[in-house]
């Protein structure tokens, strides 16, 4: 019996992470500006962001750093996978509104 509950153990510890899949966090586009303009990640783990834009103008979500360039249409919604990445700040930018659409990726 106790050896049958170690393999179930072993077994659970390599399928939950696989169950609970990749951690998803949302950006919001408004006014020409992100919100929130700061997204704390967990360090080396990849995640998913949906980045909603709520203006009726396309805005292109843009980063050197996260090597990440994707238009997202006014009233449309888009899945930026980033990481994993080491600990550390990531800016990042809209390239329509560079001047007030500024944010960035804090990874700890």
């Amino acid at each position: 019996m106790i050896r049958c509950l170690q393999v179930v153990t072993i077994i659970l510890s390599w399928a939950l992470p696989a169950i609970a899949g990749t951690p998803v966090f949302e950006i919001e586009i408004r006014d020409h500006l992100f919100h929130p303009e700061e997204l704390h990640i967990p360090a080396n783990t990849k995640v998913k962001v949906v980045v909603y834009n709520r203006d009726p103008t396309p805005e292109e979500f843009e980063s050197y750093e996260l090597n990440r360039e994707k238009v997202i249409m006014g009233g449309r919604k888009a899945n930026i996978f980033i990481g994993p990445l080491s600990p550390g700040v990531y800016p990042f930018f809209g390239e329509f509104n560079p001047r007030t659409a500024l944010g960035r990726v804090v990874a700890e």
